[in-house]
């Protein structure tokens, strides 16, 4: 037994834990969307003691004031998702709330239904990371937890009881599938039922839980769909690190089948694949460019690492940008929202988006959805390119041309990642290792990681990962033939940092 402030203490089979010691204990941590970790280590208990950690908070800041209250439950479709949602559902019923079992859908689908209809809402979810891990993404009645709130759950000391826990014996509740039709009739309400009619549309499914729900849109929104790509395997497809499979898939299927675009998503169907005309994936910060101009945005937030075109370009009004993680898009919206923006959306480098205002559309009002969605970015490029009359190549071909190309070393510890960065602590370590390679430094960023710009203008950004063991590299430079030269030079150096 262990007494003492931060400390567990055991009793009687009661376990009594702070948050932030069961998740070094555990293995289990918080990162940029919510807490992630191997399947094996995410126990019944360890996610019985989040979640009760999470709506304990909410109860202390005021977000849930009386038992028999709701809280949405769903999940994506690797081997755990299951197991994990009856112990947070087992969780929240001990708690005196009532868990609502809105299945296997999209992120945004569930965090809609929460905001909606005031509960939290919580989506069991890895999102693109292997099948062999987890996690659990939390949202308030009002949106995705921020670092405040991050914190603040850390710092609750939650008890459970061991003699409850036999691993994978928990049972859901039944399925209710009112947050699923939600979420299809957010888009087919707001926007008009031809308004995609004669578009060819390829949708690449493999383990994306929201697959099905794609074809229900995109559909009912008059495209010629066709699915693609099926997967009874979880894939862990990273919008942000495409897979050559995934390039080369896409070029094929285009060329067979003429499609005027192919989408996709990750695996919990919040960051979206969106390809041009050819089968070419765009990145997800031009995709989110693109999307803004179309639902004429004046407030873009995003983080530092993305394609600064967003500038250069000069079509809005109010640029901000952030640390790398929704959380602190999400802040920054707020931010806009309180200094009186009115078309306020936010964007990542892995093509989520994020609305934090009302848009007009066909005559209609799409409301606010202040967390990652897939489907609102493609759906905006296809029509801003049938408003423009203009294939999605043409779209590109008019931004400034600044292009992006990120990659990752995965296995790679926090620690060792933290290391490398400590080592550029100064301008002359950066060129003593990058000045041969890349030119002269002429100015560094420290918003998120380490961010240098060399005198060719060209960039090169590094920064462990905040949700799993990897060490990420982000370049961008003025052709695409560069970028990924660049891409594979910083890489090659990266690793020989490691050892």
């Amino acid at each position: 037994m262990q007494n003492g402030a931060g400390c567990s203490v055991y009793v009687r089979g009661i376990m009594k834990i702070k948050i932030n010691d069961l998740m070094v204990k555990s293995g289990v941590k918080f990162g940029t969307s919510g807490a992630r970790g191997l399947a094996v280590e995410m126990t019944d208990q360890v996610c019985y003691s989040y979640t009760k950690g999470f709506l304990q908070y909410l109860e202390e800041s005021g977000e849930l004031k009386k038992a028999g209250e709701q809280v949405a439950i769903a999940g994506d479709l690797r081997p755990s998702s299951g197991r994990i949602m009856a112990a947070v559902a087992k969780a929240a019923s001990d708690m005196g709330y009532a868990p609502l079992n809105c299945g296997f859908i999209p992120s945004p689908a569930v965090a809609l239904y929460g905001i909606t209809n005031g509960c939290p809402a919580i989506m069991v979810t890895g999102s693109h990371i292997p099948a062999d891990r987890n996690g659990i993404k939390f949202n308030k009645c009002t949106g995705e937890i921020l670092k405040f709130d991050e914190e603040q759950i850390r710092e609750q000391v939650v008890e459970s009881d061991d003699s409850i826990f036999t691993e994978g014996e928990f049972q859901l509740p039944e399925e209710s599938i009112d947050a699923r039709i939600d979420y299809v009739r957010r888009y087919l309400r707001a926007f008009p039922h031809d308004c995609l009619q004669g578009k060819k549309v390829g949708i690449y499914q493999h383990s994306a839980v929201g697959r099905d729900v794609l074809i229900e849109i995109f559909s009912g929104l008059g495209a010629d769909v066709t699915p693609l790509g099926f997967s009874d395997t979880f894939v862990p497809v990273d919008t942000e690190a495409i897979r050559e499979e995934d390039y080369r898939l896409a070029a094929e299927w285009s060329e067979q089948n003429g499609f005027d675009v192919i989408l996709s998503t990750d695996g919990d169907s919040d960051r979206p694949l969106v390809s041009d005309e050819r089968g070419v994936w765009l990145r997800g910060d031009v995709a989110g460019i693109l999307a803004a101009k179309y639902l004429g945005a004046d407030s873009v937030s995003t983080p530092v690492s993305c394609n600064t075109a967003l500038e250069k370009c000069a079509w809005f009004e109010d640029v901000r940008r952030t640390k790398i993680g929704s959380p602190f898009v999400v802040a920054s919206m707020i931010e806009a929202d309180y200094a009186g923006k009115k078309g306020v959306v936010g964007y990542e480098a892995n093509g989520g988006f994020l609305t934090y205002s009302i848009f007009p559309v066909f005559g209609n009002e799409l409301q606010a959805l202040p967390t990652r969605d897939a489907v609102l970015p493609v759906l905006s490029i296809i029509l801003l390119s049938i408003k423009e009359r203009k294939p999605i190549s043409a779209l590109l071909a008019d931004l400034p041309q600044r292009f992006t190309a990120s990659d990752r070393i995965q296995d790679f510890p926090t620690e060792e990642s933290a290391k490398i960065l400590e080592r550029f602590d100064r301008v002359s370590e950066i060129d003593a290792v990058f000045e041969d390679t890349f030119g002269k430094v002429t100015s560094i960023d420290r918003t998120d990681g380490l961010r240098v710009t060399f005198e060719s203008s060209e960039v090169l950004h590094m920064r462990p990962s905040g949700n799993a063991p990897e060490f990420r590299c982000y370049n961008e430079a003025d052709s695409e033939v560069r970028v990924m030269e660049m891409q594979k030079q910083s890489m090659e150096i990266l690793l020989k940092l490691k050892g």
